[in-house]
């Protein structure tokens, strides 16, 4: 089903419920009621558009910090303790940049001023 007709179907249904099967009272037209719909599922689909691509960066990026140094040498026990503290490090401030993405996409509009 089309973006439009979901919004014409839920724009719909709600002048129904407020002004009955007759819409009889109703000032405002079925199409502009549908457009506000309609403008908020855009909103929706872009924030999950973002969160997708977030998602999928993010798990390159582990993937790129969980995989072995690419030398053939193998890494005094200091090198690597190094090593792994600099990628923990970069795995903390990754996950925090989730976290804040993703409870910033999440809040509802009027929220997000």
């Amino acid at each position: 089903m089309a973006q439009g007709q979901i919004a014409t179907g839920v724009a719909e249904e709600i002048l129904r419920r407020i002004y009955g099967d007759d819409l009889l009272g109703c000032k405002v037209s079925l199409e502009e009621i549908a457009l506000i719909v309609q403008e908020g599922l855009k909103q929706d689909r872009h924030h999950q558009r973002e969160l997708n691509e977030l998602y999928e960066k993010t798990i390159e990026a582990v993937s790129l910090l969980s995989a072995p140094p690419p030398t053939q040498e193998v890494p005094t026990p200091e090198q690597l303790r190094s090593m792994l503290s600099e990628r923990l490090d970069a795995i903390q401030k990754l996950a925090r940049k989730v976290m804040d993405m993703t409870a910033r996409l999440q809040k509802p509009a009027d929220e997000s001023g």
